[in-house]
């Protein structure tokens, strides 16, 4: 069985968890970058977008 959950939903509840434990750090900088990103489709999606797939690809090897 295969879930599909939307990037934009993903980033979105990780930017509302990490606003509300107050977490700092290059992590959180890089995990609000990506949902404002992937919230606003911009010129870049496309390079951006096929960087997270190719990372997502990578962590799904190790299965």
């Amino acid at each position: 069985m295969t879930l599909t959950v939307s990037t934009v939903l993903l980033f979105g509840i990780a930017s509302v968890v990490a606003v509300k434990t107050r977490a700092t750090g290059p992590g959180a900088a890089v995990l609000l970058f990506l949902f404002g990103f992937f919230t606003a489709g911009t010129g870049a999606h496309e390079p951006i977008n096929d960087l997270v797939a190719s990372f997502a690809d990578f962590l799904a090897s190790f299965d």
